[in-house]
């Protein structure tokens, strides 16, 4: 069946505004001259046996799990998951035991770019929205946000840009099936410098991560750091989100894609 392809990552580059910067991922950049010297003594040869002294073009990351588009394990948000269905919660998940089917499922896209930045997002405006795309949801369907933060990425503005999930939010989403998340923001929750403010007039710390930490009570994973979600329709289309199997971690980094109908 023809279909047609839209990247909904990001690129991992250290140069650029991603995150905050302390957390900026760092790469370097070995190119094939730079190589040469080094297979050249392995093997006992000059550099100019080799084609033009030429060898391996390589580069070396010192990166976050959680830098560029990433999937985040229940693992991430806390020790325990699903405390609302098992006496005491059991282990969290790590990413490398997340289930492959919940990262390869029908996608559902919620356009709240015209939300303000820092604004948590409530259950009402997820049923307003589904309402005005005509869909229902069903269970396991990988629902991603489009906020104001895509527009922004790369920028100084992004880490606080878009609106974010809360806890009542997030508890609908997941109470419905839902198993995985996304968005195109820094972080599923609402961008932590509005938090902040929150935190501070309220004096209420529950407010911090109020989103992430949903995990607690029943498990689901989060895309984060989308691109292109302004590309895709509201609906009709499959998101292919596999993360990486780094061993026990909190995230993987993925090459999220949707898949349309050619």
């Amino acid at each position: 069946m023809p279909h047609r392809l839209i990247d909904l990552s990001v690129a991992l580059r250290d140069d650029i505004r991603s995150d905050p910067p302390e957390m900026l991922p760092k790469i370097e950049y070995h190119s094939h001259e730079m190589t040469a010297p080094i297979v050249a003594q392995y093997f006992n040869v000059p550099v100019s046996a080799l084609p033009e002294g030429q060898y391996a073009a390589m580069e070396r990351c010192t990166i976050s799990s959680h830098n560029g588009t990433h999937v985040d394990a229940p693992y991430h948000y806390f020790s325990r998951m699903n405390e609302a269905l098992v006496p005491g919660g059991e282990p969290s998940m790590r990413i490398d035991e997340v289930p492959l089917e919940w990262l390869y499922q029908p996608g559902v896209k919620l356009d709240f770019r015209h939300l303000p930045d820092g604004y948590v997002v409530q259950p009402t405006d997820i049923e307003a929205e589904l309402a005005r795309i005509g869909h229902e949801l069903k269970p396991l369907e990988i629902v991603v946000a489009n906020t104001a933060a895509g527009a922004q990425y790369g920028h100084d503005p992004f880490i606080d840009s878009g609106c974010g999930f809360g806890r009542a939010a997030t508890l609908w989403l997941v109470e419905r099936g839902i198993r995985v998340v996304g968005t195109d923001g820094w972080s599923w929750d609402a961008p932590f410098s509005h938090t902040k403010q929150r935190v501070a007039e309220t004096g209420d710390a529950s407010l911090i991560w109020e989103g992430h930490r949903v995990g607690r009570d029943h498990a689901y994973c989060q895309i984060e750091k989308m691109a292109n979600l302004d590309q895709l329709p509201p609906d009709g289309f499959i998101i292919s989100a596999f993360p990486v199997k780094l061993h026990r971690g909190s995230a993987g980094w993925t090459r999220a894609v949707a898949i349309l109908p050619g």
